[in-house]
């Protein structure tokens, strides 16, 4: 099981990062490049709650997301082609007095065959510059978004 900590401070609200991380509309991929358009399945969304299949290149997982609590956010696998036991992601979310937040991600890869053992034990060594870059361009791409929605806001 590999265990991954990432962090980026950024001009967005929570309610910001958090409305594009639960945005399953077309384009997603745009935003998270690790979840094609080809593989997006929206199963239930509600209010605060949503069950989506989502991946890219040949690597899907269903997801139950839970943003209850705009501070905190989990997304707890519950079906994949590797990933099983605790795997998912945990998004916490600190607003800062200037005006930026504090994003810190959790992620939590446990293959469930040999393929998800091999992929987790990659991505927990030489491969988690890939997470960290993902992470970096979602936050860059909804910066960008949140740019376009309120003209003259300059993102970080």
């Amino acid at each position: 099981m590999s265990t991954i900590h990432l962090h980026r401070t950024t001009s967005l609200t929570p309610e910001q990062y958090v409305a594009g991380l639960t945005d399953f509309g077309p384009g997603r991929s745009k935003l998270f490049g690790n979840s094609a358009d080809a593989y997006l399945k929206v199963h239930h969304r509600g209010p605060s709650q949503a069950d989506v299949t989502e991946g890219s290149n040949g690597i899907w997982e269903r997801l139950h997301y839970d943003w209850s609590d705009p501070d905190h956010v989990v997304l707890t696998t519950t079906n994949s082609n590797v990933w099983g036991g605790r795997s998912g992601h945990t998004y916490n979310f600190a607003p800062r007095s200037d005006g930026t937040t504090d994003i810190d991600v959790i992620v939590v890869r446990e293959g469930k065959n040999l393929r998800g053992w091999i992929l987790g034990l990659v991505l927990g060594s030489i491969g988690r510059g890939v997470l960290e870059k993902a992470f970096e361009n979602s936050v860059k791409a909804i910066e960008q978004r949140q740019a376009h929605v309120l003209p003259g806001r300059i993102a970080a």
